[in-house]
């Protein structure tokens, strides 16, 4: 098929397939979301008899939907439109832009319901996006290379899920909707319409390839949405209950590679065993699980062996030993319910204790409270896998509670877990080597909540709230049944996500705070600029030069942020400017009689305006300019007069940067870096989490948020989404010589703390000769 030249000279623009596609797509776009809009009212109308307190809220909404329905279904349509409109133009139309356009009023903030109402059209178009990502890369190429434009994306194809999103967000825009009722709309478009939206791409990318548009992409193969849930990968990473956590993986190749240097054919042995611990050929870890777990084992008895010594003290006690009976499982799970009922203070001081180990701890505590039921403590001696049990959860809540941000009451919270997931080791070993444990789940669930969380907002609070009752619960309700950690882990999923939503906003919140501060900066540079090329070296009178250093240069600043460099606004400000210096000029010439500032009136109304001088104020402000310019062509600075008293008039400071302060050595300089790591910080994608170390060697994970297009600088987030760090890639290149950056490891909190076990324990357990 031949194809006809773009009109502005872009090879492979093909109007009749441009026609094809949209006939095939916006209309049936429009009618698949016009069919679930039809069913909004029967779900609203069940959701508000279930609403309890909100049931208002819902009927309103029903009533909402039904007065604007068509509004809705035309303003989906619209922009639909208008994104294929700048498709045909060969400007596609970017769906990003779009929705960071809406509310940009100067430094004005979105308000927090146009957030999450852009937080979860983006879920929506992620879902779209995950679930027909071949399909879409296709379309991609195909609608570009029929449009003659070089490329589209995900952010500007016009039928793409970003811009059907945005369709959906423009829809409901307008609409006088409660928070709770324009998210559910948005589930309710997302669990609805994204299934058809799947077929409407297949149909359309099929068509396209029948009529030989991109030949060159290979034929369509009927996609697929993803794989079930229970498929999927889980919230933690694993793939499924077969899959190793990352500790587990580096354990298995140190551990593999320090027996097989070990000499002599048991180390030999020990070491092909060992090797079992690696991955299957497909990735899994399946039932190689049990021989890692019996490496750590044999890895905690070498430990014990060289902290007692194989010596005559260490002889003697295991003779001891020999004379004791181990406590049974019954008597174990006895004595640590009645810890976990009520902890002892010992055991609790320890956990707020930085020196003190939980697991030699735990032992005593688990030897003397054997004596409650009746056992002799000179007589009974622990299980070894029941002390492998304790001393792999104790030296794992030490790690946790040492390197995570747990302080005050984060840290007793968590520490009350100890005993609980003592009586899980002992149960369920598989807890170490599971990543989807339901256990060691709601244990990473329960770190993110109460890292760095020090209760400062009410989110935080209600937060913490949250975590202490389902650790309560967790220690009232575990009597050896593992589903209690099911139920919890579920319960506090949920809990959580909204938490996440709330993140997210501020998030979005820091980069919208960001952009106005440095929109705010560039505007009072520029408007700085102006006023030094027009005065710098040339004394003007008190009233003049007052005018021009406040009223005016804050007047063009505000409308730099509104209009930008070239709006007819700042082009206004300029020329008053320039006009009332020429008048300067006019009156030092001894002009007398001239009608003074006639022609800069409105201008100068505005001005004054701008400041809150209204009415008489400003006339009063006007008559004082003009007394003074009369003044001076009168020769008579006596009768020169000063601006009246103008309202206070408050900009927004300039950007603080929250981050760890760069403090340069006597050796080390600003421009003091490595030109690759600066580059590299500028090719970082969004998203990407680095650790910042502070000058005490405190660490803090912040993660890439937003990147300026005013000044490159880099917008870093904590893990509450509040703003932390601000700098331009040279600097955090200058943090990275200075050892203050590096990248971050993202294990969750339970494989970190058990890789922070296993570095413990190694350098302890060197093999002997």
């Amino acid at each position: 098929m031949t194809s006809n030249p773009h009109p502005a000279g872009q090879p492979g623009r093909n109007q009749n397939l441009l026609v094809l596609s949209r006939e095939a797509a916006l209309p049936m776009l429009s009618l698949a979301f016009g069919k679930v809009l039809a069913g909004f009212d029967d779900v609203l109308f069940d959701r508000a008899e279930s609403a309890g307190s909100s049931q208002l809220a819902f009927l309103d909404g029903m009533r909402e939907l039904r007065r604007r329905r068509e509004e809705i279904a035309r303003r989906f349509g619209t922009h639909l439109q208008q994104a294929w409109t700048a498709l045909e133009a060969g400007t596609p139309l970017s769906a990003d832009s779009v929705l960071a356009g809406q509310g940009e009023g100067g430094l004005s903030l979105v308000p927090e319901h146009i957030l999450e109402s852009r937080l979860a059209v983006r879920n929506f178009a992620t879902v779209l996006l995950r679930d027909w990502k071949q399909v879409l890369a296709r379309l991609d190429h195909r609608l570009a290379w029929i449009s003659g434009v070089p490329a589209l994306d995900a952010d500007t194809n016009p039928i793409g899920p970003e811009h059907i999103g945005v369709a959906v967000h423009e829809a409901f825009y307008t609409c006088e909707l409660a928070p709770e009722v324009r998210l559910v709309l948005f589930k309710l478009c997302e669990r609805e319409f994204a299934a058809g939206i799947g077929k409407l791409y297949e149909s359309v990318d099929e068509r396209l390839a029948q009529a030989g548009a991109a030949p060159e992409v290979p034929a369509p193969r009927r996609a697929t949405p993803a794989r079930p849930a229970e498929q999927q990968q889980d919230e933690d990473g694993s793939l499924d209950a077969g899959h190793a956590p990352m500790w587990a993986q580096r354990f298995s190749e140190r551990w593999n590679q320090r027996r097989n240097s070990m000499s002599g054919a048991a180390g030999h042995d020990a070491g092909g065993a060992a090797a079992g611990a690696g991955y299957d050929e497909d990735g899994g870890f399946g039932n190689h699980q049990s021989v890692v777990l019996e490496a750590l084992h044999e890895l905690l008895a070498q430990t014990r062996q060289t902290r007692e010594g194989v010596n005559a003290a260490g002889a003697a006690l295991n003779n001891a030993n020999a004379q004791q009976r181990s406590l049974n499982q019954r008597e174990m799970m006895s004595v640590l319910s009645l810890l976990q009922a009520t902890p002892s203070a010992t055991l609790r001081a320890a956990v707020g204790e930085d020196g003190e180990s939980l697991a030699q701890r735990l032992k005593s505590e688990v030897l003397s409270g054997a004596t409650r039921l009746g056992v002799d403590p000179a007589q009974a001696h622990l299980d070894p896998q029941d002390e492998d049990a304790i001393d792999l959860v104790g030296m794992l809540f030490d790690v946790m509670l040492d390197e995570r941000d747990l302080e005050g009451r984060s840290r007793e919270l968590i520490g009350r877990l100890v005993v609980p997931f003592v009586k899980v080791a002992m149960l369920d070993r598989r807890m170490f080597v599971q990543k989807t444990h339901p256990a060691r789940k709601l244990l990473n669930s329960l770190a993110e909540a109460c890292e760095g969380n020090a209760g400062e907002s009410q989110a935080e609070r209600a937060l913490m709230g949250k975590v202490e009752e389902i650790i309560e619960r967790s220690t009232a309700e575990f009597n050896e049944n593992l589903a209690i950690f099911l139920t919890l882990e579920e319960e506090f999923r949920e809990f959580l996500a909204q938490h996440r939503r709330r993140i997210e906003i501020a998030e979005r919140r820091a980069a919208e705070t960001q952009r106005g501060q440095e929109k705010l900066e560039m505007a009072r540079s520029r408007a700085g600029t102006e006023l030094d090329k027009r005065v710098e070296g040339a004394p003007l009178p008190k009233a003049i030069n007052d005018f021009l250093r406040q009223p005016w240069s804050h007047h063009l600043t505000m409308t730099l942020l509104r209009e930008g460099d070239d709006g007819e606004g700042v082009t206004e400000a300029l020329k008053l400017a320039d006009d009332m210096l020429e008048e300067v000029a006019q009156a030092r010439r001894h002009i007398v009689g001239k009608p003074w500032l006639q022609a800069c009136q409105p201008a100068l109304r505005k001005v004054f305006s701008s400041v809150g001088l209204h009415g008489d104020g400003g006339s009063a402000a006007i008559d004082a300019l003009h007394d003074t310019l009369q003044a001076i062509a009168e020769a008579r600075p006596e009768l020169e007069r000063a601006l009246p008293e103008l309202p206070q008039v408050v900009l927004p400071s300039p950007p603080v940067q929250e981050a760890p302060t760069i403090e340069f050595g006597s050796s080390t300089k600003a421009e003091d870096f490595d030109d690759a790591d600066a580059e590299r910080f500028r090719r970082m994608e969004i998203g990407t989490w680095l650790d910042f170390i502070d000058k005490d060697g405190k660490m803090q994970a912040g993660k890439l948020s937003w990147v300026s297009p005013i000044s490159s600088r880099l917008l870093f987030v904590s893990r509450r989404g509040i703003r932390f760090c601000v700098a331009s890639p040279e600097e955090l290149a200058v943090m990275v010589r200075l050892g203050r950056l590096r990248p971050h490891v993202d294990d969750s909190a339970f494989d970190s703390a058990m890789q922070g076990v296993l570095d413990r324990l190694e350098p302890q357990a060197a093999p002997a000769n």
